[in-house]
């Protein structure tokens, strides 16, 4: 299946762009989505493994099931205060 993740902050300014499509197989995971954004895009491979993820509007972990025609996002850590 092909989904797409809307990326946000230095995940955007790393991969030069606000969105990336992938190819993931279908019942795909969140931890199987990590993996294969850091292969396709391997200036992410790092933020990647510490980024979390939402499906829809709610986070997610590397066991969440990924749906069809769900909207992705990488949300990098933040820091500051």
């Amino acid at each position: 299946m092909k989904v797409r993740v809307k990326l946000f902050a230095v995940a955007r300014q790393l991969a030069g762009r606000d969105e990336l499509e992938l190819s993931l197989p279908a019942g795909a995971t969140i931890g199987e989505l990590r993996h294969a954004l850091g292969e396709q895009s391997p200036e992410l491979a790092s933020l990647a493994q510490h980024a979390m993820f939402a499906v829809g509007t709610e986070y997610a972990d590397d066991r969440t099931t990924i749906p069809e025609n769900a909207d992705l996002a990488c949300i990098p850590p933040v820091s500051g205060g």
